[in-house]
């Protein structure tokens, strides 16, 4: 027997261990869990290597045998709080549950709430298919299956606020004990009821005593209620009104577009911009563009590299205040603002003072289509120099926009008009567009900001300046 149980912990101690993260440590898989001999998988998570203590169970005679004494294996554990130990059965009586979880949603997110089940108790999943999703105050998360199997139950309920590592289904490999939907059939709930019915007929009620009726004495109908008089006020009856609870997303929303007016100094100036050059520009090239490209040529992408020509000119615009100083920024990222079903989410373009008109209008479509499904991360929206917000998409002529804090201005574009205009002494129409740009004045001044918003109208009106770099 002492030779059966020097073998196994020699077995034990030559297991490969696979380092990861620096704070998670998994054992490889082993001769012993492939025998489906080991009970339990234990993972450490530690943040220090030096906390990690391995320690290996051997199977004898039927039992788990741990080949650390117990006074050490209680020190070990004990040693620093810092080190917490989760395991989850592999073989046992329920070897074929395992457990959804939530996952980790972000550095700055804490917690979120349990949005939707996007499947039912008995339906089959596979492995990473998504169950629920989680909304946060930046973006919706999906709890994904680790396994294949088949929804036991749901432990969590729409609507909680749950964190990572919240279990949230219980999920079966073999499908055993999975919670099904009775089909609605006529014939089954009538074979299904008619026993009971039987059973009340085989078991007579018991006889009850009616109490005589006493009859009440007709007195006059109420009087009906006053009517309210002209000079009250008339509400709206509560039956016609819904409350519905704010998302995350809405209320993150509405705080920081709060901070901003409550924190900045908030001042706006307008232009107009003649489109005539630039929509010509993308009519003669749209097809040449998009065949080298594969992608469309739009207005964004002349206007992102417009604010970037600007930004360079007025690195103030560009800069932020820190406390009691002011951060200038040699690098330009571009916040483009993208309206989805959930709310205002601002996905960012990196470096864009590297980008060409095809990079810029790839990264755009690529962002915003991430924006639209709810599959864009928190590190798509971090950051940001400047941001630019086109309202005239939804038809919008003239707008304020509001800084996205901690930036230090934003650009409104809006929506393209014909009007008349005087070109060299002779009224002609034109498709004009308002401007407007937002900053924070306690660190920029009118004349910069004019300057700015100058310089974007010279470039969209005549995108060859780009080209000459004046």
């Amino acid at each position: 027997m002492l030779g059966v149980f020097r073998r196994k912990a020699a077995s034990c101690a030559s297991s490969a261990w696979v380092y990861g993260r620096v704070d998670k440590l998994k054992p490889a898989v082993s001769a012993l869990r492939a025998s489906s001999a080991v009970s339990e998988e234990i993972t450490h998570y530690t943040r220090q290597f030096y906390n990690v203590r391995m320690i290996c169970h051997v199977p004898l005679a039927g039992r788990m045998m741990t080949l650390l004494p117990k006074r050490e294996l209680v020190g070990c554990l004990q040693h620093d709080a810092s080190v917490q130990i989760w395991s989850r059965s592999f073989s046992s009586n329920d070897g074929d549950v395992f457990e959804a979880v939530v996952p980790f949603m972000g550095e700055s997110i804490t917690d979120g709430t349990l949005a939707t089940f996007l499947k039912k108790p008995g339906d089959r999943v596979e492995v990473d298919e998504p169950i629920a999703q989680i909304e946060t105050d930046k973006v919706t998360i999906d709890v994904n299956s680790p396994e294949a199997g088949v929804i036991k139950e749901f432990i969590a309920k729409e609507g909680d606020t749950v964190e990572p590592g919240t279990k949230v289904a219980i999920i079966s490999r073999s499908g055993e004990g999975a919670t099904h939907v009775a089909p609605s059939d006529a014939k089954t709930s009538t074979k299904t009821s008619s026993p009971p019915a039987e059973e009340k007929k085989e078991k007579p009620a018991p006889k009850v005593e009616k109490a005589p009726i006493v009859e009440k004495p007709k007195g006059s109908p109420p009087p009906p209620p006053p009517k309210p008089s002209a000079a009250e006020p008339q509400l709206p009856p509560k039956d016609r009104e819904r409350r519905v609870p704010m998302t995350r997303l809405r209320k993150r929303v509405a705080t920081r577009l709060k901070d901003s007016q409550n924190t900045f100094a908030l001042l706006t100036t307008f232009n107009e911009v003649d489109m005539t050059n630039l929509m010509k520009l993308r009519s003669d090239y749209k097809d040449t563009f998009v065949e080298k490209h594969g992608v469309k040529l739009g207005l964004m992408s002349g206007f992102v590299k417009a604010a970037i020509s600007a930004l360079q000119k007025q690195p103030i615009v560009n800069a932020v205040i820190d406390g009691d100083d002011i951060i200038y920024r040699d690098y330009v990222d571009i916040s483009i603002a993208v309206g989805t079903p959930k709310g205002l989410v601002v996905p960012v373009l990196r470096n864009a003072e590297a980008m060409n008109f095809a990079e810029v209008e790839k990264e755009i479509n690529n962002l915003a289509k991430k924006a639209n499904d709810g599959s864009i991360s928190i590190d798509e929206m971090a950051g940001g120099t400047f941001t630019i917000s086109n309202g005239g998409v939804y038809g919008s002529l003239l707008s304020t926009p509001i800084i996205n804090p901690p930036q230090s201005a934003i650009l409104g574009m809006h929506s393209i008009v014909n009007r008349p205009m005087v070109v060299g002494g002779n009224i002609v129409s034109r498709p004009m567009m308002y401007i407007a740009l937002t900053y924070d004045h306690r660190l920029i001044d009118g004349r910069e900001a004019v300057f700015f918003l100058r310089r974007i109208k010279d470039v969209v009106e005549d995108p060859r300046r780009l080209l000459l770099d004046v």
